[in-house]
């Protein structure tokens, strides 16, 4: 071999090499903004974030609202009156038990459907169509009949939920109200998208 023909190859090996590092950097300039187009968006990835909620403040028989992943969620502090409601109204509702798993977190699962009994946590949509309920925490008023002891009244349906979320008999709804994850962090501070078991 010629020292011409020992030049050209070893010219030859370096522009392969050269041009295959290039290459492989155009690539990688090129990959890594669509590999990142997959991953959620800060927003997104704040919006499914867990959120805390201060109940210091919640005076017996009032509920406040924050949000969670889009959706309005629900702390009510319920009176010792609306406890001792609850368990009579069993017969009048569809799924007095919290059967249906995919309604509440297995704690939750529970006569008054809740970790601590006094703070309700909830979604606040209905399970029919997606309306927002309102809160009816009066007794027997005339517009729901005798029988009302404080819930959740749907206006687009009429349907109508008790004061741990469970849905009344022969309503739109087919099941409870959600509840979602939660934990407590202090007597006062419930972190909602968590469970108790992952803190």
């Amino acid at each position: 071999m010629s020292t011409v023909d020992a030049v050209d190859l070893g010219r030859r090996r370096f522009l392969t090499a050269t041009a295959t590092v290039v290459g492989g950097v155009g690539v990688a300039f090129v990959a890594v903004p669509f590999l990142k187009s997959w991953s959620p968006s800060e927003r997104a990835q704040a919006a499914g974030a867990p959120v805390e909620a201060d109940i210091s403040k919640l005076e017996e028989g009032a509920m406040m609202t924050v949000e969670w992943r889009g959706k309005p969620v629900w702390l009510l502090k319920r009176t010792k009156k609306m406890l001792e409601d609850l368990s009579t109204l069993n017969g009048e509702l569809s799924d007095p038990n919290s059967e249906v798993a995919s309604q509440q977190p297995p704690y939750a699962q529970n006569a008054y459907r809740s970790i601590n009994r006094e703070t309700l946590v909830l979604v606040g949509i209905c399970t029919h169509l997606g309306c927002a309920p309102t809160f009816r925490p009066d007794v027997a008023p005339a517009d729901l009949g005798p029988q009302w002891k404080g819930g959740f009244f749907c206006p687009c349906h009429g349907s109508r939920f008790d004061l741990a979320g469970r849905v009344y008999k022969n309503v739109p709804a087919p099941t409870n109200m959600v509840v979602p994850s939660y934990r407590y962090l202090s007597e006062s501070r419930v972190l909602i998208g968590v469970d108790p078991e992952t803190a």
